[in-house]
C-alpha cells in the first residue's frame, strides 16, 4: 500500500516521499483499516521536522487523525469487526492507504459523520473543548476571543464558544478570512493585529474574559492588554513561530491566570476525564451542535500540497486527504 514516508527531519517538506509499504498481519490486539480520510493538523508539521515534543522513530508515516472502515483484526480483538466505520488518532501512520493501530486507538464513527468530517474533527475540538470546558470552565454569557480563528483549532473554538453560550470574538489575519468568520457565526470579527482597544470597547472596557490563543508571539504580548480581571490566558500554541513570555508582576497586577493546554496529556493524565471529553465532542457532533468546516479535500498524492497549504496559513477550518 502507498504512503508518505517521512526517512529523514528536515526543514519543510522536501524530504517526504511516498513508498510502496506491505504491512504484517494484525497482531493479537491490532486493527487494519482502509484510511478514507486523514485530517492535516500542525503536529504533523512540527514532528517532520523534529519540533514537536513527541519524537517517533525514523522512518515513520506522515499524519495522526484518520477515519476509515475495518479491514481484518487481531485474534484478541471482539469489539470491532470488518466493516465498522471508525476513528482512529495517533502520532503517524495516516496519510496512506492502510493502517494497523491498537484497537483501543479506534471507536465508531458519530452518527451521521461522513468519513472526512469524522477524519476532521477530534483534534481540534477536543483541544478546544479541554481548554473551554476544563481548563478555562468558560460560563454562558461570558466573552470569549479567539485567535487564529478560521484555522482548523480555532474554528473549532469559535464553534464551541456559540455552543457554551459565550459571546465570541474571532481574529483572523486577512479580510478573506474574516468574511468567512462573520458567514460562520462569530458575533465580532477583528484584525489579528491591534485589536485590544476594540476588545475593550466591545467589553465596555472590562475584556475579554476568556482568551483563546493557538497563536503565540505579538498575539500573546496583546492579548495581555484586553484581558479582564479574573480572566483566563490559554495557551495553546505557537503557530506564529514565537514563544512569548511574561513578567509574572503583569498576571499579579491585572488578576488574571495563564493556562497551558494539552488536550491529548489531559486525557492520559486524567484517562476518566478524558474519555468523557471525546465521549462529548462525539454526541455534539452526532447531534449537529457543532459544524466542522473542511477548507479543502485533496487525494493522497496531493499529501504534502495539503501540509504546505496548512503551513502557509491558506486553508479555512481544515485540510482533509482522501485516499
Amino acid at each position: 500500500m502507498r504512503a508518505l514516508v517521512c526517512r529523514e527531519l528536515s526543514h519543510g517538506f522536501d524530504k517526504l516521499a511516498f513508498e510502496d509499504i506491505a504491512l504484517p498481519a494484525p497482531g493479537p490486539d491490532e486493527v487494519r483499516i482502509r484510511i478514507r480520510a486523514a485530517s492535516v493538523n500542525f503536529p504533523d508539521l512540527l514532528m517532520v521536522e523534529g519540533k514537536y515534543q513527541h519524537k517517533p522513530e525514523l522512518p515513520f508515516v506522515v499524519g495522526g487523525e484518520r477515519a476509515g472502515e475495518v479491514i481484518a483484526v487481531g485474534s484478541n480483538v471482539t469489539r470491532l469487526r470488518p466493516g465498522d466505520l471508525v476513528i482512529g488518532s495517533g502520532p503517524t501512520g495516516a496519510f496512506a492507504e492502510e493502517c494497523q493501530v491498537p484497537a483501543s486507538a479506534l471507536r465508531p464513527i458519530p452518527n451521521g459523520a461522513d468519513f472526512a468530517t469524522a477524519a476532521a474533527f477530534t483534534t481540534a475540538y477536543l483541544t478546544a473543548y479541554v481548554s473551554l470546558v476544563r481548563r478555562a470552565q468558560l460560563q454562558p454569557g461570558e466573552t470569549l476571543l479567539v485567535h487564529g480563528a478560521a484555522g482548523g483549532v480555532g474554528l473549532a473554538a469559535v464553534d464551541l464558544g456559540r455552543v457554551l453560550g459565550a459571546t465570541v470574538i474571532a481574529t483572523a489575519s486577512t479580510e478573506e478570512k474574516r468574511a468567512f468568520l462573520r458567514e460562520y457565526g462569530a458575533d465580532h470579527v477583528l484584525s489579528s493585529a491591534g485589536f485590544r482597544e476594540t476588545v475593550k470597547q466591545l467589553t465596555e472596557g472590562r475584556g475579554a474574559d476568556v482568551i483563546y490563543d493557538p497563536v503565540g508571539g505579538d498575539v500573546f504580548d496583546e492579548s495581555t492588554r484586553c484581558i479582564a480581571f479574573d480572566g483566563r490566558l490559554l495557551a495553546v500554541g505557537f503557530t506564529s513561530g514565537r514563544i512569548p513570555s511574561i513578567s509574572v508582576n503583569i498576571p499579579l497586577i491585572k488578576g488574571f491566570s495563564v493556562m497551558g493546554v494539552r488536550a491529548g496529556e489531559y486525557g492520559r493524565r486524567f484517562p476518566e476525564k478524558g474519555r468523557e471529553n471525546i465521549a462529548a465532542i462525539d454526541r455534539l457532533l452526532s447531534q449537529e451542535k457543532i459544524r466542522p468546516h473542511i477548507g479543502a479535500r485533496l487525494p493522497l498524492s496531493r499529501a504534502v500540497d495539503a501540509m504546505r497549504m496548512l503551513a502557509e496559513r491558506k486553508i479555512l477550518g481544515k485540510a482533509v486527504i482522501e485516499p
